[in-house]
């Protein structure tokens, strides 16, 4: 609807926001005339009088002017201090001319109205914008590239905000950043757009249609989004606005196409950033939503073009359009008729009196009216934002009030919109009075029957009543009276009715029941759950709760909670549990953590024996794998004497894939020329009464609660088994020297040996000098000599590892022992490999006749031998070579072809390890392997492995073949730990080898 219109041909400029009433400022426009071909020039100034029905508008002054003007800007500069209390007014004159006006005085009709003035630019000045946070500085634009940037504190000297584009020319508008204050952006009619940054002093993007075809005429930046502003477009042949986002500054994001003919200016609503103005020379105002890219409003308008749009800043719904006719319009874009008021406008012109002076009233003027053509103006499709309620409020039925708030909207946020339901009351007194009544009715009746219940002496419905009754402290009171049992219900009642932060707490302090507080109970708070169990709960219940409570923190995601799961396990003195915690947290294998481990485990299992006056609990599998790594080290550093204290005494647990003999004494060695009848290679120690004792064996970890053991003999069980005989052994050493004896070993049995496995040779060989010397030298046992068990042995003097297992033959019932080995096994040349030894216990001349009888004599008919090893090994002629005993050949069953996958598989790995292997240690390993893997074989042939661990076995080998073996030490690790140890320690420790090589070379 148009408002107002004003009969001139200028440029225009509406009064900044903060003004106030509204002005419209007017300059001659530059390269116009009008119909009276006048050349003055002038400034003026009208005020937007809403109130007054007319469409003229109110001029309040005026000032004769020499320039002509082709862009006004007016600014709020001076408002605050009061200097200038209209502002100032920055017009862009046709000589380069930037002068600064005094509003107020031009309205006052002062004389002195020019603030400064500057004719530095060259050619026109088309381009003017004031900077909306810093308000005294002006960026304006000529020709030949030039932008100036002017303080008005300091007008003088302007500076520029960067070097001029190339190739020079004219600047057609300026425009400042709506949310950064340092950011300022030009274009100029050729189409490209600058951008530039004032704190850098430089350009830093340009923008431009790769058609060539964009003849800029407008440039506006969006009020909301920093990085988007819009173009348009003068040429016919491409009268569109171009919607760009810095962030991708390559084409643009949107086209808005709707006029047919050039766009000759456009203006961004700062109040609504969903409506931009546009006007062309197809005659049309269109008001655009830039985000749809759809015309929201059109304006009716006269058949000529309209050059300048603008909004008003101060009020958002008006807008003014000044065009080639002579009239500057103002329009609200809200809709509406002025009909009317055209009417009443050409009426007024006329009088009504009579024009030959009579004096007499003439009738109303009677004018030929023309009907015009109807024009129909389509409301707004969308209310502006302008109007949108910030506040609202209804009351509603029983006394609510409904109220709302509208925040103010964010860009890159959507809007959110809260309704508010309260309650209002006026009446308070009245409600007060009213809500005693109710109470005191109510009351009296509970009270009533709470006394006819206790007369008659029913406890438990008075105990409901007071419930009911929400009389806490009076149930309470009552359920004591009528029994144990009558208060334990009550309680529960009373918890399960009150809420608070500590009811949980007081719950479980009074009912007892722990469990409930350690499953939900926030494991931020675990350390006070902790005190509360080790103060209230039962000794009974005290170890599971300390380990439900640990279980929860080991689950935690939480790295730091799951590593305080070691002190409630420490706690619960669950020492399993601990170490499978430590192990987790801990995460490597440094000595220092097994040591720190180890020292916890001690005291813990020390703690437990002293408080609870009994032996501590069996060792588990992960603790023993620990402690065998404990001793592991300790060996590797001397300490040999001390490492073997900490062996579990069963060694099923001991984590081990071979046996290691560790000499701590060595034999005595006499020499004698071959053939001579002289005394045997080696003679043993003998200790006397009167001799010193053998070294005492160090306290540790297990001698509190082991006792000695006999030696070792053939037929009874290996060291593997001697160590597991029984929880109060001592770890097994050979047999003190008091009854040790030269003897003879019986021929083999024939049978072949695994290696390390139970009942081959190196199970009870001494390793002599770092030989396996058992093929070489007759041996005594006069020696402390100490088995220890260790992990892979990756030496150049590994044992050979033979390709058929034992073939165990189960013993007739009638079994009986044989006498007890005092001597080496492997017999020297000459003796009889019949010779049975006597107990260590016989009589001593019975020994003695014993020993005489076994003294080998020596074979004349042999060469002297020279027998080279390696250091520590004894050379010369004092050994002479054994003679070699036959085997026994034995046939072994056919692998079932079911499980012959897992054979084909596992040596398949091997090979294809084997050639891309380039270290010869890692070659070795496999090569053992390979060889290892005989003793799953046999298991495989016999078919006595459980069908869990076969599962597992081909859960392996899937892995393998899909070459997943990280999945397949996963599967190891589940076998491992859910088997008997027993039954897979002859190859499970071997499988984990040739799998981790795997995954270390990629094959």
């Amino acid at each position: 609807m148009k408002l107002k219109e004003i009969n001139r041909t200028a440029i225009q400029s509406w009064s900044p926001a903060q003004h106030h009433p509204i002005y419209l400022a007017t300059g001659t426009s530059a390269q116009q005339l009008d119909a009276s071909f006048s050349t003055n020039a002038s400034l003026e100034f009208f005020e937007l009088d809403l109130t007054d029905p007319s469409l003229d508008m109110k001029s309040c002054g005026s000032l004769s002017s020499s320039h002509r003007y082709h862009k006004l800007a007016w600014g709020p500069y001076g408002m605050d201090d009061e200097g200038h209390p209209s502002g100032v007014l920055i017009a862009g004159g046709e000589h380069g001319n930037v002068i600064l006006y005094d509003a107020a005085k031009i309205m006052a009709g002062e004389t002195d109205v020019i603030i400064a003035e500057s004719d530095k630019h060259t050619g026109p000045v088309r381009a003017l914008d004031v900077n909306p946070f810093q308000t005294n500085l002006v960026a304006s634009g000529g020709n030949e590239s030039e932008i100036y940037i002017w303080d008005m504190n300091n007008f003088g000297s302007p500076m520029t905000p960067g070097p001029k584009t190339q190739p020079l020319e004219d600047i057609s508008c300026v425009a400042w950043n709506r949310q950064v204050q340092h950011i300022l952006a030009s274009a100029s009619p050729s189409g490209r757009a600058s951008v530039w940054d004032l704190r850098k002093n430089d350009l830093i993007i340009k923008v431009s249609d790769h058609s060539n075809r964009m003849h800029c005429s407008g440039l506006a930046w969006n009020p909301e989004v920093a990085t988007q502003l819009v173009l348009s477009s003068e040429d016919d042949r491409m009268p569109v606005i171009q919607m760009w986002d810095l962030r991708f500054a390559t084409s643009p994001f949107k086209i808005l196409e709707n006029h047919t003919r050039g766009v000759l200016s456009i203006n961004w609503s700062l109040a609504d950033p969903e409506l931009l103005l546009s006007c062309g020379k197809d005659n049309r105002i269109l008001c655009w939503n830039p985000n749809t890219a759809e015309v929201v409003y059109e304006l009716p308008t006269s058949s000529q073009w309209c050059f300048d749009i603008q909004w008003c800043p101060r009020n958002p719904a008006v807008l003014s359009a000044a065009s080639f006719d002579g009239h500057i319009d103002v329009y609200s874009i809200m809709g509406g008729t002025n009909q009317a008021q055209s009417q009443r406008h050409i009426s007024n012109a006329f009088v009504n009196l009579d024009p030959f002076g009579t004096g007499q009233t003439l009738p109303p003027l009677q004018l030929p009216q023309t009907a015009a053509p109807p024009v129909t103006v389509n409301p707004l499709k969308k209310p502006p934002k302008w109007i949108r309620r910030p506040v609202g409020a209804s009351f509603a039925f029983g006394g609510k009030l409904v109220s709302l708030e509208n925040a103010k909207p964010n860009a890159q946020q959507p809007a959110s919109h809260v309704v508010h339901i309260s309650q209002v009351v006026t009446e308070t007194a009245f409600l007060k009075r009213s809500d005693r009544l109710q109470a005191t009715l109510s009351g009296g009746d509970v009270d009533g029957l709470i006394t006819q219940a206790l007369l008659t002496g029913d406890f438990e419905g008075a105990v409901e009543l007071c419930l009911h009754d929400n009389r806490m402290a009076d149930s309470i009171i009552l359920a004591i009276a009528g029994g144990a049992e009558l208060l334990e219900k009550t309680q529960k009642k009373y918890f399960t009715k009150t809420h608070s932060k500590i009811t949980k707490l007081i719950s479980a302090v009074v009912m007892k029941d722990w469990h409930d507080i350690l499953k939900t109970c926030d494991l931020q708070n675990w350390k006070e759950a902790l005190a509360a169990v080790m103060t209230y709960a039962q000794p009974e219940e005290f170890s599971s709760l300390c380990d439900l409570l640990g279980g929860r923190l080991e689950a935690a995601v939480d790295a730091q909670l799951q590593a305080q799961a070691c002190l409630c396990y420490i706690c619960a003195g669950n020492v399993e549990k601990l170490v499978s915690c430590w192990t987790k947290a801990q995460g490597g294998h440094c000595p220092l953590s097994l040591q720190d481990l180890v020292e916890k485990v001690v005291v813990l299992r020390r703690a437990v024996e002293q408080t609870q006056r009994s032996s501590p609990t069996a060792i588990g599998i992960l603790l023993a794998e620990k402690m065998s790594q404990y001793a592991g080290l300790l060996a590797s550093q001397g300490s040999l004497s001390t490492a073997i204290t900490y062996l579990p005494d069963n060694t099923n647990q001991v984590c081990y894939t071979g046996v290691v003999c560790v000499c701590v004494s060595y034999p005595q060695v006499d020499q004698y020329a071959p053939g001579s009848g002289g005394a045997p290679l080696y003679q043993p120690h003998q200790y006397s009464s009167s001799a010193a004792p053998p070294p005492a064996e160090p306290p540790g970890f297990f001698s509190q609660y082991t006792q000695p053991t006999s030696p070792v003999y053939p037929g009874h069980p290996p060291v593997s088994q001697c160590l597991s005989s029984s929880p109060t052994s001592r770890p097994p050493f050979f047999p003190s020297p008091s009854s040790s004896s030269s003897f003879t070993a019986p021929p083999s049995s024939g049978g072949s040996f695994q290696h390390g496995g139970p009942g081959s040779p190196v199970s009870y060989m001494p390793h002599i000098h770092g030989f396996w010397a058992f093929h070489e030298l007759p041996l005594t046992l006069d020696m402390k000599a100490i088995y220890f068990l260790a992990g892979p042995q990756n030496g150049w003097n590994d044992p050979p590892a033979l390709n058929r297992a034992s073939k165990k033959k189960p013993p007739p019932m009638n079994y009986t022992p044989p006498a007890p080995i005092t001597a080496p096994i492997m017999a020297p040349l000459g003796a009889d490999p019949q010779a049975q030894l006597v107990p260590s216990g016989a009589p001593q001349q019975h020994q003695q006749h014993q020993q005489q009888q076994l003294s080998p004599p020596m074979n004349p008919a042999l060469p002297k031998t020279s027998m080279e090893g390696a250091p520590g090994a004894p050379t010369g002629d004092v050994i002479q070579p054994l003679r070699s005993i036959p085997a026994e050949k034995i046939m072994k069953k056919p692998i079932p072809e079911e499980h012959l996958v897992l054979k084909n598989t596992f040596e398949g790995l091997i090979q294809k390890c084997l050639a891309v292997a380039t270290d010869p240690q890692t070659k070795r390993k496999l090569d053992d392997a390979n060889k290892r893997l005989e003793a799953l074989y046999d298991k495989l042939r016999e078919q006595t492995l459980s069908p869990a661990i076969v599962g597992g076995l081909h859960n392996i080998a899937r892995s393998i073949e899909s070459r997943a073996y990280a999945e397949g030490l996963g599967i190891h690790t589940h076998i491992v730990s859910h088997s008997n140890f027993s039954e897979t320690s002859a190859f499970m420790p071997v499988l984990k080898v040739v799998l981790t090589q795997a995954n270390k070379l990629g094959v």
